[in-house]
């Protein structure tokens, strides 16, 4: 009986170190000095680096040995579709993405009855528009009922925001092992083979995957009402939350019944996983 994802509660998360994003040479105006080893930055255009989470600025052969300690700023982080999920709640100093907390808020608050939750989608205009709305506004962005009458509008965002992420929910690097334990026939072992899979989640990821999966087990309690099941939920949030780049047409499909069981397994077992 196992809860491993405890140490990835807020009160005890430990955050991984963290990168600074150095894209690309930068130009800066006026004299510069460089913020890791204090010297000046020489010359009068590309004379150094700067990161696009922090600001840090610094020399291009300084960049490779700058700690792994990049504390992201608001004034960098321009949007929240398409921003990386561990930059955006690191910047905004929250447990999870605010698009996430208050769409699930919005959608519980308005009831879990409505037939088809999750798998009928909303009109596309309004759903780009709610987003342009947290881009924008971010926590002051409105999405209640006032708003937005229909409820498939703010559960087509939800979704959106995690298609968009540039690193999926379920990442990159974890995802063949979450893949291998959708492969698993035996109940038991596919649960034991998630244990281990979650541990390859960076915090920030496994604390939104745990919160979201709550409000998913919410949602089949319902059932009757809304019409989705865990594995109805798993067909549709499946290839939304994990995805592989470089795959051939041919595994990605083959991928998509794998992704399906992954998420109805995490669904069903919530209570016990997190």
């Amino acid at each position: 009986n196992f809860k491993f994802c405890d140490k990835f509660t807020f009160e005890n998360i430990q955050i991984s170190p963290f990168l600074c994003l150095f894209n690309q040479v930068h130009t800066f105006r006026g004299p510069h000095w460089c913020e890791y080893c204090a010297n000046f930055m020489w010359g009068l255009i590309a004379q150094g680096v700067k990161c696009a989470d922090c600001g840090l600025n610094v020399h291009k052969q300084c960049s490779k040995v700058v700690p792994n300690d990049c504390q992201p700023d608001l004034r960098h982080v321009k949007k929240v579709y398409s921003c990386d999920l561990t930059t955006l709640v690191k910047a905004h100093n929250t447990k999870r993405p605010m698009v996430v907390d208050m769409c699930i808020q919005e959608i519980e608050a308005r009831g879990l009855q409505s037939e088809g939750l999750y798998r009928i989608s909303g009109f596309s205009e309004l759903i780009e528009d709610v987003k342009l709305a947290f881009d924008r506004d971010g926590e002051k962005a409105d999405i209640s009922s006032n708003a937005y009458e229909d409820l498939n509008i703010i559960t087509g965002a939800l979704k959106l925001y995690f298609r968009e992420l540039p690193i999926p929910l379920i990442t990159y690097d974890a995802y063949p092992r979450f893949i291998e334990t959708g492969k698993i026939a035996d109940p038991e072992k596919r649960l034991e083979s998630l244990h281990e899979a979650l541990k390859l989640l960076p915090p920030a990821h496994c604390e939104t995957l745990r919160y979201l999966m709550a409000h998913l087990k919410r949602v089949t309690e319902y059932e009757k009402e809304n019409l989705m099941s865990s594995e109805n939920l798993g067909i549709v949030f499946g290839p939304t939350l994990m995805r592989a780049p470089g795959l051939d047409a041919m595994t990605a499909l083959n991928d998509i019944r794998y992704q399906r069981l992954v998420v109805e397994s995490l669904i069903t077992n919530e209570d016990v996983l997190f």
